[in-house]
């Protein structure tokens, strides 16, 4: 195991499928690093833009044709997360597709024809990780998905690390978390301890794990509006438009979440001067905003009944929000509509009602070729396109009226707080947005510090909890179910997964460690003479660290860094006068050969003799296969089903290393347990008759790995 674990996780929504590879430091080297505040906080995630990549359309698209969702979809999202992974941590590297709104809405039988034909393809052409498919090939529910995105954001703002630093009074220190697409909107927070004790049977009991092995447990509210997103509520408010006006002779309908003069049709398409529309009315906006206000208010169904108070929207319950410590971030739609069209600027940053609600008023009720005219120009900012444009006036008058009519977040804006203080809540964000805090009732964001707020990273952070060691043999498994009173692990509780037994970090390891941050700093300027400098590094180390195991670390990491920036299928890279033999040792074409493919060079591992000395080896099948099979043994990951047990454990391994001058080995597959390659015998030695070939047995190298031993038969 190297330095970093990964994880690459896909989210399969309505519109398109983005593929997250996320990172962390694997537990044996976080411990070392950590300090006592850090040995109290969850592992550290890092992931990077380019590490992410975005196609469309969605895979629910592929519910009548589900065979071609691999070839057609899939492909190209795992070449690029195998494009971020070492190649020698796929295996070891989990892998899952999480399904949202898009795929909830086909036929069961649809889903799971789908779904198994996603699983299948990735087993069959990845080594990813993925032991269980209805674990980690899902469509996930939205209450779920709202958990995730509320583990996101506190870990992002530090909520879990230092919840003194985060006191919002009463003894909490979580944030709430919003969250809106196109087909459904979701809440996730904590409740009040009164509240909390209230409506117990309505949370979720959430444990996680320190790096110290120590548990912490949280218990919070989810829930999902299926419709309440802004795409399903727009179609739902034009069908309550044209039930409230239309007539057979009817041509046009005031629509007055539209810009002044903008028409549409009824799908939302814009219609230009002149043209036919046939029979069908067509949309034609008024930019009256408060008057769309009014009539996007009833799609809240705030008059549903509500079978369990107390409800929010459509008769749903939700617990009684103290919004004086529940204070709550909002994703998606919330981010893309307050700050997209209108752009403001950093040091404004802040989610103002007031101030909102004005800038919405006085852009709708432009002509719509004024606001034409202004995108051109930049007025509206950057990121505003037609569409946008179009779409932002309802868009806004549904999340104002979903934020404080519906959830009821207060109105604050920069007037004085309600207890008349004279506490300025605007100002007071900008002041502690750097050290992640804030006491805004509501704050929309897309990233926090460097890092996309996304569910997606919730759910990878709970997995490296869960690879975390227990402190104590009795402690529970780190995953979700249900607040259960007298269950710890009640009958739905997911396991998020479990550790491997942690590697110890040598001076070895640590000097390929070094070697990789190299690499890694060469690939990302790998288009300028940084990577030749990086090339002269590495023959520097290469003279320096002439042991051999670190000059063959040194090849694997030259290998990564050559594949990582070519892309698939394109030629290798890096034969002539920096191959690797030329650089880190000598032999013969045969030999340089072998060490170019990084595989090759991990499963072949030779003395410091020349290859002459084979000529007359024994050609037999044992000890050609002895000869063969690498000297560094691999603990073996042995997987286990999740229903009663964790995603992974790694099988010990056994004994010392093969002492030189030894007279007996163990047959091969019962020292390495692994299936060898044969292949390069014939390269290595092209005449393998007869005697004096040096035995691999007596190689310095097999005296110096500490990890030397039989490994479980797999």
């Amino acid at each position: 195991m190297g330095k970093w674990r990964y994880g690459v996780i896909l989210d399969a929504g309505s519109s398109g499928t983005r593929v997250h590879v996320y990172r962390w430091l694997n537990h044996a080297r976080a411990v070392k690093a950590a300090d006592a505040v850090e040995m109290h906080s969850l592992p550290k995630l890092e992931t990077k833009k380019k590490w992410t990549k975005k196609i469309k359309p969605g895979v629910s698209t592929f519910g009548d044709h589900p065979g071609d969702v691999g070839r057609d979809h899939l492909q190209r999202l795992l070449d690029h997360a195998l494009t971020v992974v070492p190649e020698d941590q796929v295996e070891d590297t989990p892998i899952f597709l999480m399904a949202t709104a898009g795929v909830r809405l086909l036929e069961p039988i649809q889903q799971k024809a789908l779904l198994s034909e996603i699983c299948s393809y990735a087993r069959k052409h990845t080594k990813f990780s993925l032991p269980e498919c209805n674990l980690h090939i899902q469509v996930i529910p939205g209450e779920t998905e709202g958990l995730y995105g509320w583990i996101a954001a506190n870990y992002l703002l530090g909520g879990f690390d230092s919840p003194e630093q985060h006191d919002h009074g009463k003894g909490h220190h979580t944030y709430g978390f919003l969250d809106m697409g196109g087909a459904s909107a979701q809440i996730a927070f904590a409740p009040n301890a009164t509240e909390a004790v209230k409506h117990a049977n309505d949370l979720k009991l959430l444990r996680m794990r320190t790096l110290d092995g120590k548990q912490s447990e949280y218990k919070v509210f989810t829930t999902t509006w299926l419709g309440f997103g802004v795409n399903q509520a727009r179609q739902r408010y034009v069908k309550a438009l044209m039930d409230a006006t239309f007539a057979p002779d009817t041509k046009e309908l005031l629509d007055p979440c539209l810009p002044v003069g903008l028409k549409t049709t009824i799908e939302g398409e814009p219609i230009k001067s002149g043209k036919s529309t046939g029979s069908d009315p067509v949309l034609m906006g008024t930019g009256l905003f408060e008057e769309c206000l009014a009539q996007t208010y009833p799609l809240l169904d705030k008059d549903a009944p509500c079978a369990d108070q107390p409800c929010l929207l459509h008769g749903q319950h939700v617990p009684a929000i103290d919004f004086s410590v529940n204070h709550f971030v909002g994703v998606s739609e919330y981010w893309h509509t307050t700050h997209e069209m209108f752009e403001l600027l950093p040091n404004d940053r802040a989610y103002d009602f007031t101030k909102y609600q004005k800038l919405v008023k006085d852009f709708c009720g432009h002509d719509w070729s004024q606001i034409e005219s202004g995108l051109s120009e930049g007025t509206w900012g950057n990121k505003a396109t037609a569409r946008t444009a179009q779409d932002v006036c309802f868009k806004a008058s549904w999340l104002i009226n979903v934020l404080h009519n519906g959830i009821g977040i207060p109105r604050v804006g920069i007037e004085k707080s309600a207890n008349g203080s004279g506490f300025n809540v605007t100002k007071e964000h900008t002041a502690h947005v750097n050290d992640k805090g804030f006491l805004d009732p509501f704050q929309a964001v897309d990233k926090i510090g460097d890092t996309e707020v996304s569910w997606t990273l919730g759910k990878m952070v709970l997995y490296a909890a869960g690879q975390v060691p227990p402190a104590t043999s009795d402690a529970l498994a780190v995953g979700f179910g249900s607040n259960v009173a007298g269950h710890a692990l009640p009958p739905d509780f997911q396991e998020a997964g479990s550790n491997s037994n942690p590697v110890s970090i040598d001076e070895d390891d640590s000097f390929a460690e070094a070697a990789e941050e190299l690499a890694e700093t060469a690939q990302e300027h790998s288009r300028s003479t940084g990577f030749l400098l990086f090339v002269i590094v590495m023959l520097i180390l290469g003279y320096l660290f002439r042991k051999r195991e670190r000059r063959l670390k040194l090849v694997r990491v030259y290998n990564a860094v050559l594949r990582r920036n070519r892309r698939p299928g394109s030629p290798r890279k890096g034969r002539g006068l920096f191959r690797p033999g030329k650089i880190f040792g000598r032999g013969s074409g045969h030999y340089e050969r072998v060490l170019e493919d990084g595989e090759s060079a991990r499963e072949f591992e030779l003395g410091e003799a020349d290859l002459d000395d084979n000529d007359h080896s024994d050609g037999s099948e044992s000890s050609s296969r002895t000869a063969q099979t690498s000297g560094l043994a691999t603990p073996k990951v042995n997987v286990s089903g999740f229903e009663g047990g964790p995603y992974f454990t790694d099988s010990p391994v056994h004994g010392p290393g093969v002492a030189m001058g030894q007279t007996s080995l163990p047959n091969a597959m019962d020292r390495s347990g692994l299936v060898v390659r044969t292949e390069s015998r014939e390269r290595l030695a092209p005449n393998l008759l007869g005697a004096g070939r040096r035995s691999r047995t007596g190689s310095p190298t097999r005296l110096k790995s500490p990890v030397m031993g039989p490994l479980d038969e797999m």
